[in-house]
Order: C-alpha cells, then sequence, then structure tokens
C-alpha cells in the first residue's frame, strides 16, 4: 500500500511540473513578442507571472508541511530540498520572462537596431535547456541533467556575440543607442534563465546522487577557459 508520504511527494513534484509548464509558456510568449513583434504576448506574460506566484508559494508551503509533519530521511530529503530549490529557479525565470517582454515591448516600438540572428539563437538554446532539465528532474535523468551544463557555454559565448555586436551598431550610429542597450539587455535575460535552467540540472544530479557539484562545475569551466 503506498504511504501518504509518498502520495503528498507525488502531488508536491505534479504541483512543480505544473509551475514550470506556465514558466515555459511565459518564457515562448515573450520570445514571440520580441522576433514576431507582437504586443499582444505582453499582457500574456505579465498573467502567467501572476499565477507563477502563486505556485511558487503553494510549492513552498507544501514542501515545508512535509519537512515539519514527516521528517524525511536521505532520499527523500534530498528530493524536497531539490524541489525548494527549483522552485524559486522557476519563479526567477518567470521573472527574467517578464524582464524579456517590457524590453521587448520598449524595441519592437521603435525603429529595429539590426536583424535578430543570434538573440533567436540564445532563445532556442535556451529554451531546450529549460526543457531538459525539467525533463531530467521528471524522469530522474541524471545524464540528461549533465548535459544541461554542458550547453550553458554556449549560451554565454552567444550572448557575448550579441554584445560585441550591438556595441558596434552603437559605435556606428550613436542615434540608435537606446536600442542597443535594450538588445543587450534582452540577451543579459535570456542568459539568465539559462543559469536558472543550469541550477535546475545541478540541483537534480544532487537529488539523485547526493554530489553537490554547484561549484566543482563552474570552476571547471573557468579552468577550461583558462587554458
Amino acid at each position: 500500500m503506498e504511504r501518504h508520504f509518498d502520495i503528498a511527494l507525488r502531488e508536491l513534484k505534479e504541483q512543480l511540473v505544473t509551475m514550470a509548464g506556465l514558466v515555459e509558456k511565459a518564457i515562448e510568449n515573450a520570445t514571440i513578442a520580441l522576433q514576431k513583434r507582437d504586443l499582444s504576448k505582453i499582457q500574456s506574460v505579465h498573467d502567467i507571472e501572476k499565477r507563477v506566484n502563486q505556485a511558487h508559494i503553494a510549492v513552498d508551503s507544501a514542501c515545508l508541511r512535509l519537512l515539519a509533519l514527516q521528517q524525511p530521511m536521505a532520499n527523500d530529503l534530498r528530493l524536497i530540498i531539490a524541489i525548494i530549490k527549483i522552485n524559486t529557479d522557476l519563479e526567477r525565470m518567470g521573472d527574467q520572462a517578464v524582464n524579456i517582454a517590457l524590453n521587448a515591448e520598449k524595441y519592437i516600438k521603435e525603429k529595429p537596431i539590426k536583424p535578430l540572428h543570434d538573440i533567436p539563437s540564445m532563445f532556442t538554446e535556451t529554451q531546450y535547456m529549460v526543457g531538459e532539465a525539467l525533463d531530467a528532474f521528471v524522469k530522474n535523468d541524471e545524464a540528461m541533467a549533465r548535459d544541461v551544463l554542458k550547453r550553458d557555454d554556449k549560451v554565454d559565448a552567444l550572448k557575448h556575440k550579441v554584445f560585441r555586436d550591438v556595441l558596434e551598431h552603437m559605435k556606428a550610429d550613436p542615434s540608435q543607442i537606446e536600442q542597443g542597450v535594450t538588445l543587450i539587455l534582452i540577451a543579459r535575460n535570456v542568459e539568465r534563465i539559462g543559469d536558472h535552467a543550469t541550477n535546475i540540472a545541478e540541483d537534480v544530479i544532487f537529488a539523485l546522487t547526493g554530489e553537490d557539484i554547484r561549484h566543482s562545475a563552474r570552476v571547471e569551466t573557468v579552468r577550461e577557459a583558462l587554458k
């Protein structure tokens, strides 16, 4: 017979997955708003963020109840700790989606500074990272989580390319400075979503193995860059 605790834990995971779906939709709508210059998607991002914030509180409350009433041990305790942290990263992804929508709204009301090439690539890569990190959580797949970590460098490289290209346009045409800064902010917002996806992947690995790789993975990345 399934334990009451197991039922509560399964329901908790389902709550988190539902919240994750909202966050993915907010990111998608923010992406469409910028790339298709579609102002109608802006409000939907704000509406979704309100639901994400409600879910954030509900998941945290459910986690605290389980910790207080069930006193879980070992694997179950690691999973609940990971869910608390993933919950925070999802809420912050929702905030970044709102930031993208706000900046997109400013950008599409004016003349484009340049064709959007690298930012759409950033969106594609980041959305893949988010989806894969969440799939790793649902499927308890350590290998999938580790693959997310490898993809973060590509997003960072694309962000740096956006920065360089936009700065060149701003130097050539100072009248485009405001639009250029807006694009730089959007690229930074997208990169932050990738960072949160990386955090989720690290938390999945912790929940599955007990290994805390948060700083070791980043230190290794720095070492490789310095070679």
